[in-house]
């Protein structure tokens, strides 16, 4: 089985990406929304999940208007519902193995 091809973006290319500014990137990546790989923008590398997470962070805090520090507790929230979710599916399937209707 192969892994998952993973793709680094700077920040140019993550700017056109997700259609962001550069200072509207710096500014998500200061409140610890998006965490790239790099010592300063010039050298941020991106990872596969960077733009989408940009994207629901900007979607946030531009039509629930958010400060970015709610946006920062939205979006771990919304992660812990998932994986929740994920488990408890997963809980329910060996459930079914032992209870019969």
């Amino acid at each position: 089985m192969s892994s998952p091809l993973s793709v680094q973006l700077d920040m140019q290319a993550f700017c056109e990406e997700t259609q962001l500014p550069v200072a509207f990137v710096i500014e998500i990546v200061e409140h610890g929304i998006l965490e790239p790989q790099g010592r300063s923008p010039e050298a941020w590398r991106f990872g596969n999940e960077a733009p989408g997470i940009a994207r629901r962070a900007v979607k946030l805090h531009r039509e629930l208007e958010l400060e970015w520090e709610g946006v920062a507790l939205a979006l771990d929230l919304l992660e812990e519902v998932q994986v929740l979710r994920a488990e408890n599916q997963m809980l329910r399937q060996r459930l079914g193995r032992f209870v019969h209707d």
